[in-house]
Order: structure tokens, then sequence, then C-alpha cells
């Protein structure tokens, strides 16, 4: 029950207000129920608008605003199809097999979770929500309201400010703040070298690189004015790869560092943000490996900084090895999808015996309540009943004594500039999602709907819990299997090619990224599991033990990778014993849990 710490993402919220125009043009125009699938996709773009760059939200906003569009014009089939949507048969096993491949998608990725709810949601929003317009016009109308959201995304500023005030050009604001974090964390790591904080600071400077990566990753927002600040900006994130990997090595040797080492990394992230010139760069003495490869990576940044063109577009990383359909339909995806077809179809089932009027909330809740990224089970789905109770009381007490055009929409225009800031909670979020869908259906003419949605949300609860908790073949052991897998066979590929081929930085650079981002991955797995009910937290016990000796192999790794840089006689005795000693124990780790394939381990193990 607690809420997440964030900054208020103020654009977000004034965004929210005027996303209801196209709402507000069809109650001008006196057709309301144009305005409910554009709201409805506004609504659903809201959800996703977090904080990051323009580029990243063309993407994160709008290729899931298409497949919910196709979802709405497919339910819409459905429901013609099955007369109205009711139908114990044809209904549910269609949305069964359509929750069966969404779930498997959604595996994959944010982006791909956000696609397969989206989906599912307007596909069963589309087979029972009474609108008299046509299938095609639905999906058009949801189609504008999530565009018109994504314009104002694009179009109105959120000037970035710096730590010294001075502010820098918007259109690559959230690229130049994700760029300046991965600094100013190599800064933090630096500082925190020696001291138990060297861990939490080698973490954060691994997720400041993944949000940088991801933020530089989507298309370039202009073809030729903003050429060349780009490939900028790209190169100077190129140059904080070999910072990290300094950085990292010397973290972990354990030793204390003067507080002069971290002025340089500091220096070039306020670079960054106003996008002037570093200036001289104060150079660590040369005593040592890790200090030997900070000065020169100090050297390299400092002449990427001044070339103002840059030298390309590159993110880095290579995260993308793995097919999409086979990670969509291995172990995990296969579990998960598996979970989301019998959470769809039974809630279908139910709702049509039920016969409520607006069946389709219980299957569209059931959708969202099965999304694993929204928090362990037990918790959201407590949070889900908590927030649609205060949700329809508030709509009950406040606005339905004033129903009208004019508080339906303001309600609308309140609720969705309240989104992004609710999404910190939940409860929160179900609460304001909850009183702009009945606000939604008052200005459609039905009847008060607030106790429906409260009893179809507890069944939806009470089916997801259940269903969530039923042992699967593969459920959650499978997810945190998998995500840890990939993270060993990573950690491999990263220690094969510094051992075979130690000169070559560019791909050394873009291996440690990934096996550093699965170990993120795999940790997170590792934590929403831990914090499920004890009969599903306990399948996947011990498991933490497996992450950490992964994290100090990857540690140690680096590290080797940063000696052999100045050492042509190759690793050291000293490196080559804990090096042997971290593949050992996480031999023995990954033993006593899962018993993983291992068959590259002893290759490893001779090499060093």
């Amino acid at each position: 029950m607690k809420m997440q710490r964030a900054p208020v993402p103020w654009g977000a919220v004034l965004r929210g207000g005027p996303a209801v125009l196209p709402l507000l043009l069809s109650v001008l125009a006196d057709r309301p129920s144009l305005g409910v699938p554009a709201a409805l996709g506004a609504m659903l773009a809201g959800i996703n608008d977090r904080p990051g760059s323009r580029r990243g939200a063309v993407l994160r906003l709008g290729l899931p605003a298409v497949i919910g569009a196709f979802g709405l014009f497919l339910g819409t089939c459905l429901g013609e199809l099955t007369g109205g949507g009711r139908s114990l048969v044809l209904l549910p096993l269609a949305l069964g097999v359509l929750g069966l491949l969404a779930g498997a998608l959604s595996s994959t990725g944010p982006v791909a979770s956000s696609c397969g709810t989206q989906l599912l949601v307007a596909a069963v929003i589309g087979a029972g929500m009474p609108l008299p317009e046509p299938g095609w016009q639905r999906a058009g109308l949801f189609l504008v309201g999530a565009v018109w959201l994504l314009v104002l995304r694009l179009v109105l500023p959120s000037p970035v400010r710096s730590r010294a005030g001075a502010g820098a050009p918007y259109l690559l604001g959230g690229e130049r703040e994700a760029v300046a974090a991965v600094y100013t964390a190599v800064a933090d790591l630096l500082r925190a070298a020696g001291s138990d904080r060297a861990p939490g600071r080698r973490a954060a400077l691994s997720a400041a690189l993944d949000h940088a990566q991801d933020t530089l990753s989507g298309p370039r927002l202009r073809r030729h004015a903003s050429s060349s600040a780009e490939r900028r900006l790209h190169a100077q994130y190129a140059a904080a790869f070999p910072l990290a990997e300094a950085a990292t090595a010397l973290a972990w040797a354990g030793e204390p560092l003067p507080a002069r080492i971290a002025e340089g990394p500091d220096r070039l992230a306020r670079a960054v943000l106003t996008g002037t010139p570093c200036g001289a760069l104060p150079a660590p003495a040369r005593s040592g490996s890790g200090l030997r490869a900070l000065d020169e990576a100090l050297l390299r940044a400092a002449a990427d900084f001044d070339n103002r063109q840059g030298r390309g577009l590159r993110t880095g990383g290579t995260s993308g090895r793995t097919s999409l359909l086979r990670r969509a339909f291995g172990p995990a995806g296969r579990a998960y999808g598996i979970r989301v077809a019998l959470c769809c179809s039974t809630s279908t089932v139910l709702a049509q015996v039920l016969r409520h009027d607006h069946w389709y909330w219980l299957p569209a809740t059931a959708v969202f309540l099965v999304k694993p990224d929204l928090g362990p089970l037990a918790s959201r789905v407590l949070c889900r009943a908590v927030g649609t109770v205060a949700g329809a009381a508030f709509f009950a007490v406040l606005l339905e004594p004033f129903a009208g055009s004019a508080v339906a929409v303001g309600a609308v225009a309140v609720c969705g500039a309240l989104v992004p800031v609710a999404s910190r909670h939940f409860a929160a979020q179900t609460a304001v999602v909850t009183v702009l869908v009945l606000s939604l259906v008052a200005l459609t003419g039905e009847p008060s709907a607030g106790a429906g949605r409260v009893v179809e949300s507890l069944l939806a609860c009470a089916l997801v819990l259940v269903i969530g908790h039923v042992r699967m073949p593969g459920q959650r052991v499978a997810s945190v299997r998998s995500a840890l897998d990939t993270a060993t066979s990573a950690a491999y590929r990263y220690l094969r090619h510094v051992l075979d081929d130690p000169r070559d930085g560019e791909l050394r650079g873009d291996l440690r990224r990934d096996a550093y981002r699965s170990l993120a991955a795999a940790r997170n797995a590792i934590d929403l599991s831990a914090a499920e009910l004890p009969p599903v937290a306990r399948r996947t016990a011990g498991s933490a033990e497996v992450a950490q000796a992964l994290e100090l192999l990857i540690d140690t790794t680096t590290a080797c990778a940063v000696h052999l840089d100045g050492r042509p006689a190759g690793l050291s005795r000293s490196y080559a014993d804990r090096l042997t000693a971290r593949l050992t124990a996480l031999d023995a780790a990954q033993a006593g849990v899962f018993r993983p394939e291992r068959a590259q381990a002893p290759v490893v193990v001779a090499m060093a």
C-alpha cells in the first residue's frame, strides 16, 4: 500500500485536460457517443504517458494506440457476430484465444505489455459497449483520441532545468536529462567507492544506462534540423560507456578514491544538460589499471564533447539478440499467456451468466488485474478493490446528483489530468479511472452504473486472485527461471569475450550492457515473486542468491576487462583466482535453486 515517490509529472498533468477536446466537441455537436471511444483512447494513452523523451513517447503511446484501435474494431465485430455480445461459448472462446496471444506477447517488454492490454481491453469494450457507431468508426475515433494526446506530448514544451538552474532546449530535453543522469551516476559511484554504498550506486548506474538507452532508441523527431544535436547526444552517451566501465572496476577494488575524481563526470553531466562545452577536466592519477582507464575515458569524452557534429547515432546494447516470438512463446510467455486466457475467458463466461448490463467491465477489469508489471498479485487485487469502491462512492456522492453533460465532461478532463499523478499508486489510479469511466457512461445516457461497477470489479478481483494462485505449469517459476537463465547466458557471453578478445572495446561495451540489463530484469522478476503470498513466493526461494552471484561475476568480469586493457601479458593470477571463485559460487547457487543448464560454466572456468 506504499505510494511510489517520484516528482509530479506536470507536463503530463497539463496535457490531461486538453486531451478531452475530442469529447467536448462531440458533446457540443450533440453526438456524445462519438466522443466516448476518443476519450477511452486518450485515457489509455494517458496511462502510458510517463516521464521520458518525446521520441520514446511516439512508440510508448503510438503503438499501443494502433493495437487498441484494432482491438476495438475486432471486438465490435465479435459483438455483432454473437448478437450484442451475448454468448456463452463463441465469445469467451474468441477472447480466450486473443488473451493467450496478447498475454504471450505482453511478457516481452513494457511497450508490448501496453499493446497486449489495450488490445484485450478494447476488444472486450467493443464487444459489449452499446454504441451506435460501426466498428471502423469506433476504431478511428479511439485512434483520434490517442493521437491527439500524442500530438500534445510532442508539441507542448516541457523545459528541462539543470542543477544550476540553466534552461536547455526542450525538444531533446528528455534525452539530455537521461544522458546527463548517466554521468551523474558515474560520479556518484566513484564517490561511493570503498564504502557499503558502492553496490547500490553501481545498480543505479546500470539503471541510468538502461533508461538512456531506451530514451535514445526512438525515432528522430526532425530529419534535418536536429540531426547534428542528436548525433552529438548519441556520441556523448557512447562516451559514457568507458567511464562506467572504469568506475565499476574502481568500485570493485574496494578502495576509497579522492573527492576530485568525481569532478570530471559531474562537469560532463552539466555540459550535457546545458549544451555548453565541458571545459577543462581534472585528470586522475594514473596509478593502477582502473585510474588509468578512467583517465583515458575522460580524455576520449572531452574530445567527443568538443566535436560539435558528433560521431553518429548509436544507442548501445544488444538486448534484442533473442527474437520476439521466441521470447513470447518461451516458458514465461506461455505461462503468462495461459493465465491471461483463463482470466479473460472465465470472467467473460461469468459475466454472461450474470447478464449484467455492463458485463464487459468484468473481463476488462480482469485483464488489467492480471498484468504482473502492476505489482504483486495480492497487492494489486486489494488496491483494485479499494480504489473501485472509493471512486464509485465519490462519483455517487459528489457528481451523480449534478448529472449533466458539462459536469461529465469536466470530470473526464480533471480525471485525465490526475491519471499521471495517480499512477504512482494502483488504488489511486483505479479510483480516478473509475470516476472517468462512470462519467463516460453518464454521457451515453445510460442509467447509473456505480453499483454494477463495484460488483463486477470485486468479482474480477476474486477471480484473478484464485486463478493467479492456481499452480499452473511454470507459473512464476518460469518467469524467474527464464530471467535468470537469460542473465546467466549474457554474463557468460560477456566473460568469454573479455577473455578471448579484450581489445574489442565496442563489442565489450554492448555485451556488458546486455549482462547488466538482463541482471536488472532478473532482479525485478525475483522481487515481484518474493512479494507474493507465501504459496507463490516460496517457489522461487533462493533465486536472490543466484542474482547476487551473477552480479559479483559481472562486476569481476568488468574489473578483469579494465585490467587486461593495460596488461598485454594476460590475466594475472590474482584476478584469475577471483574470477574462478565467482564462477564456482554462481554454479553452487544455481545448483541449489533451479539447476539450470550450465554447460558453458566449465569452459569459462578453464579459460580463466
